[in-house]
């Protein structure tokens, strides 16, 4: 375009980001009409690629996949910004809005390394970085062992061919956006639940751009905008960390929403879980279903959450 682009998108570097990003692309110009080079993708090194030798927890938290990109944006170096939703923290930076989540792939997590986790060999070295995983991993195989393992898809599937561990963990998604089809072994997201916002892309731009929000609220999927939001506000409700291990599974059926959500221990030894019905958009729901959560917790239990971890 002689103009230049209509809009920069911002993108972490990972092959996974990228996909992403280039997802949002053919949407905006199907939704509009436009040329793919309408989109300029700009790559972002994020602080979370810089660093893969210690867990996320440790080294500051969601910020570091989100700071670079929130910096961008403020600078109106880029107009928006494409991010892997459950990587979002809950709250935000008011001078930035979720203008669009797209269509929400497979929610659920695969295992690497055995058919099932009945299936992993007793006392398993099972290999994650996420509290969620490790918590649910213990609480059902209490006999296997956890060790970190950071870094992107391809990353962590070559840790895993080294023999670093026995098993791993992926998100569905991520293995579907990179074409990774008939990877490992799909766990029934009802037994094995995601974590909050799991396979859901969220693209922010700045909340005072009013042409940019019109634009992007043409691929905002309101079903997978419901399901998301509701989950971001149960996971905002618990005041969990990066430490504390939420699982939570959330689908929509004719303006309903179902939320199934569990908190655990870090070493899976506690798990309190429970269930609600409420309808979309009620923004009381997820925070009822944190409370119970909470009331029904013991106080090694809640004290990972709440902001008191």
């Amino acid at each position: 375009m002689a103009d230049g682009p209509l809009i920069r998108l911002g993108t972490r570097r990972s092959p996974l980001a990228m996909a992403q990003a280039r997802e949002t692309r053919a949407r905006l110009c199907t939704a509009h009409g436009w040329a793919e080079s309408a989109i300029e993708l700009v790559p972002v090194e994020a602080s979370g690629d810089k660093i893969q030798d210690r867990p996320l927890a440790e080294i500051g938290g969601k910020a570091l996949w989100t700071r670079e990109l929130d910096q961008w944006l403020d600078e109106g170096r880029i107009d928006a910004a494409v991010h892997s939703l459950k990587d979002v923290e809950t709250i935000r930076p008011a001078q930035l809005a979720i203008a669009a989540v797209l269509p929400r792939a497979d929610k659920r997590d695969v295992l690497l390394g055995a058919a099932s986790i009945r299936a992993l060999p007793q006392g398993a070295v099972v290999g994650t970085s996420a509290p969620r995983r490790a918590a649910q991993l213990l609480h059902a195989r209490p006999d296997c062992r956890v060790v970190p393992f950071r870094g992107n898809v391809a990353t962590r599937l070559a840790k895993l061919a080294a023999g670093e561990a026995q098993a791993t963990f992926l998100a569905a998604a991520g293995l579907e956006r990179l074409g990774e089809h008939g990877a490992g072994h799909p766990l029934a997201a009802n037994e094995w639940l995601p974590a909050p916002a799991q396979a859901a892309i969220g693209v922010e731009c700045r909340t005072g751009d009013e042409r940019m929000r019109e634009w992007l609220a043409a691929i905002d999927h309101a079903p997978s905008r419901s399901e998301v939001m509701a989950e971001r506000a149960l996971l905002a409700a618990l005041g969990g960390s990066c430490h504390s291990p939420i699982a939570v599974l959330c689908t929509l059926e004719r303006e309903q929403l179902a939320m199934r959500a569990a908190i655990y221990t870090p070493d899976g030894a506690e798990k309190v879980a429970a269930d609600a019905d409420f309808a979309a958009g009620d923004r009381e729901g997820p925070l009822r279903l944190a409370a119970e959560l909470l009331a029904r917790s013991s106080a090694a239990l809640a004290a990972h959450f709440t902001g008191r971890a």
